[in-house]
């Protein structure tokens, strides 16, 4: 069986609400639901049938924090003043922190006062920034293939998506000479996200020097999304480190991927403090702030030794040797220089699309790996899987694989 497009969506009853003439908001009919949500479901329907489905399509990290992250958090929890409401900016604490973790890392200075801002995970100032930026009808540059969440939050505010393409030949970069040929004329954003997801492209110092003058060219804003350059990755790079990038960029970073702290929805955005205002106008309209605890114990993790980083790629670094013995054994075709928590790979030119291998993957082996038409239809050649899994997990997979 196989799923040849992003666009799936469970079947289910006419809800009550439409036999009183109640009809959802138009923008509702531009999206589907995510496609993990739906597989997932799938895939739990199978374990409960006994299946034993092993999952290596999300990047979700199943390692822990720190211990020293941990007990920041417990210990601040227990504080008889910890669990109010707190300020739509962060704690001083935490802004100072991203800033010291910027400077040490990236080599960027950031004023923490108004140059960062604090979000419940980066898939919210997503949402946030297109707000902030976008009107109806205006466009935005979405990569191809890419985060789905570029796309389907644009198409929420009621924007004109314009794709971009990126190719294996070109390293999975930008073409500036066919984005010069575009009417660019009402474009407000463009994502980008180095190093890439789902490519494993690494980000240059010429890359981001290229987006710079190309969005202050144009009027763009461009928007890099930057949660992964802290796994296998040797060169940490922000699109901030460019001259004159805090004019017409904004950086999403992450500490899901970098700290093992996923569920903790621990982010932040950095820009000028123009920029920054405006996202914090409508983020202060939609919610709330963080739990002081986790705050704290993110002040913590941002302090994270290069040993502990370290002793996490190693970790990882087995893990992605296994996903490529998984890789050969399907007979894809992947590049050895990719960073972050996947292997992306090319399938072989026997399957119709990718969809068709994952779905004899799943229903065969019962192995879970996710299918790259849902990151774009340049996706649709490619496989993705994903390291949040344990050694012994990923052996498994492997056997099943190449079982008869």
């Amino acid at each position: 069986m196989s799923t040849n497009n992003n666009q799936s969506q469970t079947q289910s009853p006419s809800p009550q609400g439409e036999g009183l003439g109640v009809r959802c908001a138009n923008r509702l009919n531009t999206v589907s639901e995510y496609y993990f949500s739906i597989k997932l479901r799938e895939v739990a329907q199978m374990n409960a049938e006994g299946k034993n489905v092993i999952n290596l399509g999300i990047g979700n990290p199943d390692l822990p924090p720190s211990e020293e992250t941990v007990e920041a958090l417990c210990r601040d929890a227990f504080q008889p003043d910890a669990h109010g409401y707190q300020s739509y900016v962060g704690l001083p604490e935490l802004r100072k922190g991203f800033a010291d973790w910027y400077k040490k890392w990236y080599n960027v200075t950031l004023d923490p006062a108004t140059e960062i801002q604090p979000l419940i995970g980066s898939k919210e100032g997503i949402l946030h920034i297109t707000l902030a930026f976008v009107n109806p009808g205006e466009s935005v540059l979405v990569p191809n293939p890419g985060y789905p969440t570029y796309t389907s939050a644009s198409r929420l505010c009621e924007a004109n998506i314009i794709s971009y393409d990126l190719d294996e030949n070109n390293g999975w970069q930008p073409d500036f000479e066919a984005l010069e040929k575009m009417d660019l004329s009402n474009v407000k954003l463009m994502w980008v996200n180095y190093p890439n997801m789902p490519t494993g492209a690494k980000a240059t110092k010429q890359l981001f020097e290229k987006l710079v003058a190309f969005g202050k060219k144009h009027n763009i804003v461009i928007c890099n999304d930057n949660p992964y350059s802290f796994i296998l990755n040797n060169e940490k790079l922000s699109i901030l480190s460019a001259e004159g990038a805090k004019d017409i960029c904004i950086e999403l970073n992450s500490m899901s991927k970098s700290h093992n702290m996923a569920g903790w929805r621990m982010a932040m955005l950095a820009s000028n403090p123009q920029f920054i205002q405006w996202v914090l106008k409508v983020k202060s309209n939609v919610d709330s702030g963080m739990y002081r605890p986790m705050m704290v114990g993110a002040v913590q993790a941002l302090k994270n030794s290069e040993t502990w980083h370290a002793e996490m790629n190693k970790i990882y670094a087995r893990r992605r040797t296994i996903a490529c013995r998984i890789m050969d054994a399907l007979g894809c075709k992947y590049d050895t220089n990719q960073v972050g928590m996947f292997v992306w790979a090319r399938i072989p030119d026997k399957y119709s699309d990718s969809g068709e291998l994952a779905d004899e993957i799943l229903y065969n082996k019962n192995v879970f790996i996710t299918p790259g038409f849902i990151f774009g239809d340049k996706g649709k050649r490619y496989v993705r899987i994903s390291l949040c899994c344990n050694e012994a997990m990923l052996e498994e997979a492997l056997r099943r694989v190449k079982s008869e």
